[in-house]
């Protein structure tokens, strides 16, 4: 049973980033392979971690 709703969560989870244009992030999620770092779509640098204000 966690198989199952694991998968449906990656399937929703690679829905949403298709849906944003992160195509390549929906494959890799539907592959099930784990991403080491976030990289920017454009210039395929590292992404600057964001973090919220006063922290």
């Amino acid at each position: 049973m966690k198989k199952i709703l694991k998968k449906m969560e990656d399937v929703y989870a690679a829905a949403a980033f298709a849906e944003a244009g992160e195509e390549e992030s929906a494959r890799e999620i539907l592959r099930g392979e784990k991403r080491t770092e976030k990289r920017d779509q454009l210039t395929k640098r590292p992404r600057t971690q964001m973090r919220a204000p006063g922290k």
